[in-house]
């Protein structure tokens, strides 16, 4: 274990850390939390509908989400790129690629054949649905104009600078523009439908228990050994917005909501997510009636935090992070919490989420109740929390006795 333990903390998590500090990756990271705003705008409108389903003298405020969240793969594009040319350190290049990479995006989004020239099909182009191709859309030109950038044409000439920087944009524009036109306008390829299509079979696997649960291990994983659940947004964030679109859209249609592996059902709906990620409420419960000083005030402390899903102060502040006492339950309990969520909804003992709300720190049950339309959810909440309790308390005694020892010695 110790051999284990000093791999993970000496080699693989600085490596891990350096890797995803490589500007590309990192941008993509970023682009991703910037449109966190645009997406909770969404949920919000989305939550207010329910409401207004029971109240129908509200007023209609669809309009607001259809133009924000609506219209989130345009954002995306011009958010990747944006923060490539950031990343990459072409600062001259931030707005122009992100300017260029939405023009990008609107060529490749516009309907063809049947659909021509209809509105509600452009803007079901640009929703949650292409997401992807904002993202694959945004790295081309920002590719473009990196490697354009680092010509450095026209530098230390005798031109005015003014005219340099114009030529050093208008060039890469025509670039990217122009390979997007030939490949849509003149050899007709659906590049829309084969993005999305690249990525169908990674959302088909996503939409499968091991697929659940593997993405609760790449966030239980990488957040004990210190590194922001953010960064598997990028992977992430196209599978549940498509997934949850598709409920939705079922639901309107009077069918029944089919996708399990939601943002919802995995963050919003606070059962993968008890506590935060890694599930530590329950952890937090046994240290505030800990025998340990130290361990009891910091459960304290910690608990507020802790019902609205906030765990930063659990898992670094126990620690969990790089405490090999305490990683092992929150993989434990990583897997445990989807394959929960798995059978519930799927043999019909908790409704699927059909309704977008991308708010992770409302206190659960009343999330989940909220998020599932379905009161069942408040039984099967603390029937999980007894679980989760039970899986971290071994572990957990082992590391109050520890912390016993030490307040004793000092």
């Amino acid at each position: 274990m110790n051999k284990l333990m000093n791999w993970l903390s000496e080699s693989f998590a600085p490596n891990a850390n350096k890797l995803f500090s490589k500007p590309w990756i990192a941008a993509v990271s970023a682009s991703m939390q910037k449109v966190v705003p645009f997406i909770l705008t969404g949920s919000l409108i989305y939550f207010y509908n329910v409401i207004k389903s029971f109240v129908p003298a509200l007023p209609d405020l669809s309009p607001i989400a259809n133009y924000s969240f609506g219209l989130i793969s345009i954002m995306i594009a011009f958010m990747m790129a944006n923060q490539c040319m950031e990343k990459l350190q072409h600062p001259a290049y931030t707005i122009n690629a992100g300017l260029v990479a939405i023009c990008i995006m609107l060529m490749v989004s516009t309907p063809s054949e049947e659909m021509a020239d209809s509105f509600s099909g452009f803007l079901g182009n640009v929703g949650p649905t292409g997401i992807a191709v904002g993202m694959i859309c945004g790295l081309f030109t920002a590719l473009v104009f990196h490697l354009w950038a680092k010509l450095k044409f026209l530098e230390n000439s005798s031109i005015p600078d003014f005219v340099v920087s114009w030529i050093n944009v208008i060039i890469p524009n025509i670039i990217v523009l122009g390979v997007t036109m030939v490949l849509i306008f003149h050899l007709r390829i659906n590049v829309l439908d084969i993005i999305i299509g690249i990525f169908m079979p990674l959302t088909k696997v996503a939409q499968t228990l091991p697929g659940f649960i593997l993405i609760s291990l790449l966030y239980a994983f990488f957040y004990t050994l210190g590194i922001s659940t953010w960064l598997w947004n990028a992977l992430t964030t196209p599978i549940f917005m498509v997934a949850i679109q598709e409920n939705i859209d079922a639901v309107a249609a009077g069918g029944v909501a089919t996708n399990i592996v939601t943002s919802e059902a995995f963050f919003t709906m606070a059962f993968i997510t008890m506590g935060g990620v890694c599930a530590t409420l329950g952890l937090n419960i046994l240290m505030c009636f800990s025998k340990s000083r130290q361990l009891k005030m910091l459960g304290r402390v910690f608990i507020a935090p802790s019902i609205f899903n906030i765990n930063e102060p659990m898992m670094f502040g126990a620690p969990i992070v790089f405490n090999p006492i305490l990683m092992l339950p929150a993989w434990i309990n990583a897997i445990i919490g989807p394959t929960y969520v798995w059978i519930l909804m799927s043999t019909g003992l908790l409704k699927i989420p059909s309704m977008m709300v991308q708010v992770g720190q409302i206190p659960a049950p009343a999330s989940s109740v909220m998020i599932t339309q379905d009161m069942r959810a408040i039984l099967w909440w603390a029937v999980l929390l007894v679980i989760y309790t039970a899986v971290w308390y071994p572990f957990y005694k082992v590391f109050e006795k520890n912390k016993l020892a030490e307040e004793a010695a000092a």
